[in-house]
């Protein structure tokens, strides 16, 4: 196992000095250990494309290294950059690639890291990107990506492995004010519910936990699609389903999804019937993957999300608050919902136990049972 701290301090020693990226779960302690020892010259990015860019940026201005971390779903977000902004080929701009390897072949994971799994090597061989896989001897590794991008003028790679990086205690997350749960703000939702209405849930644990609330209440699970990947995309997911039914289709975001692909919502408030039903979970941070903070506390949401055209939005912090801004939801067209939450998981939460295509089939199979074409 290497050590988180010694790992960064190696990095900072081989002018590596300037940290951009996505939070990932593999990475969770060298990114709490990045997030607590570079203040000045870390940004957690809405996405990995933005990413790369800025750390395009760092280096047209300073002649200087990035470092871009991500999961390796990330690395389709990164592409677009990755060929049409660093490549040798058009402005030919080095930095390091730091890629938690999720899905690995021969290790059990979650079924949409699988297929990412497989196609994380021979993607980046594709993108004619130099790798190397993060082993003990880090240190040989880091100067020669150090050589090689002084060089070269050209993007490298290291991939990690589960379980690569040791404990970082300093940086741990705190939870948040917040009185109520994620969990319990969601079963608040369910309990508002009834047997026509649909949720699109987003990535991550707000999935697990509506799969688990399910099974607390002995019910089935063919209302919901529980969005295990695709960060970002729950949105657009829910207005393709609610533009071909007249049921209502809620649509439950995390302030992390939110944030990385916040024009996709724009599009879809502004294409959305009154079916669509909108719901933004925040927790200031990226939970699922180790509770690195996002932005969502430091800018005005509903004002942005009365700016993609929603006619209200209701802010609630409690229980009774969530029933009430339910109820005026349901009775109107185009409003919001913001809960606010703290940033605590049950630690024995769960993971679905069905599979993503049988969940697709059930609520393929629920909503055609209910279907009236609305003529759109």
């Amino acid at each position: 196992m290497i050590d988180t701290k010694a790992f960064y301090e190696t990095l900072i020693n081989n002018d590596f000095d300037y940290f951009a990226g996505v939070p990932d779960s593999l990475l969770k302690e060298f990114c709490l250990c990045v997030n607590t020892l570079s203040k000045e010259n870390h940004i957690i990015t809405a996405n990995e494309g933005n990413a790369v860019a800025l750390a395009s940026g760092y280096n047209i201005a300073t002649s200087k290294y990035g470092v871009v971390y991500m999961q390796n779903s990330g690395l389709g977000n990164a592409v677009n950059p990755l060929l049409s902004l660093s490549d040798e080929k058009v402005y030919k701009i080095p930095m390091l690639l730091i890629i938690g390897y999720r899905g690995e072949p021969g290790t059990k994971d979650e079924p949409q890291h699988i297929k990412q799994g497989e196609l994380t090597l021979p993607l980046l061989d594709t993108l004619g990107i130099k790798y190397m896989i993060l082993c003990e001897n880090y240190m040989q590794q880091i100067k020669y990506c150090r050589d090689y991008v002084a060089e070269t003028s050209r993007p490298i790679a290291l991939v990690v492995r589960k379980d690569s990086f040791s404990k970082f205690e300093e940086g741990r997350n705190r939870a948040n004010t917040n009185a109520l749960s994620r969990e319990e703000a969601l079963a608040a939702i369910i309990e508002s519910l009834n047997d026509n209405d649909f949720i699109v849930s987003t990535t991550g644990k707000t999935s697990r936990e509506i799969f688990e609330i399910r099974e607390k209440n002995n019910e089935g699970h063919a209302n919901d699609f529980l969005t295990v990947g695709s960060m970002g995309h729950t949105s657009s997911l829910a207005l393709g389903i609610s533009r071909s039914t007249d049921k209502n289709i809620y649509c439950i975001d995390g302030d992390g999804a939110f944030i990385m692909h916040m024009g996709g919502l724009a599009v879809a408030v502004q294409n959305a019937p009154d079916n669509f039903k909108y719901i933004l979970i925040n927790n200031g941070c990226h939970e699922s993957v180790g509770g690195q903070p996002t932005i969502a506390y430091d800018i005005d949401i509903p004002k942005i999300l009365s700016g993609f055209g929603f006619k209200k939005v209701l802010v609630a912090d409690c229980k009774e608050a969530i029933v009430s801004a339910l109820k005026e939801q349901q009775e109107a067209g185009k409003v919001a919902i913001v809960i606010n939450v703290n940033s605590d998981s049950r630690k024995d939460l769960r993971r679905p136990t069905t599979t993503p295509i049988y969940n697709k089939e059930q609520f393929m199979k629920k909503i055609a049972s209910t279907y009236e074409s609305t003529n759109i």
